[in-house]
């Protein structure tokens, strides 16, 4: 059987633990957050790109066949 102290020690140590866990998990939120953010914007940047550019239009010529040359 553990003593009082040991018992102290582990739960003292697995306070720390849960702490700094505590810690990275709230930094890792708030960068996944400015992470969603960012794909956000950029994807509002694309659609907007596309929105605005241009069209690639064929250009469209009409060119008539000439009539055959009559025979004299």
């Amino acid at each position: 059987m553990a003593t009082a102290k040991q018992l102290q020690y582990r739960l003292k140590l697995a306070k720390k633990t849960v702490t700094r866990l505590n810690k990275d998990l709230k930094a890792a939120t708030s960068r996944v957050k400015k992470l969603e953010a960012q794909l956000k914007k950029a994807k509002a940047a694309e659609k907007a790109l596309k929105a605005k550019k241009p069209r690639a239009t064929r250009s469209r010529k009409t060119t008539r066949k000439a009539a055959p040359k009559k025979k004299k």
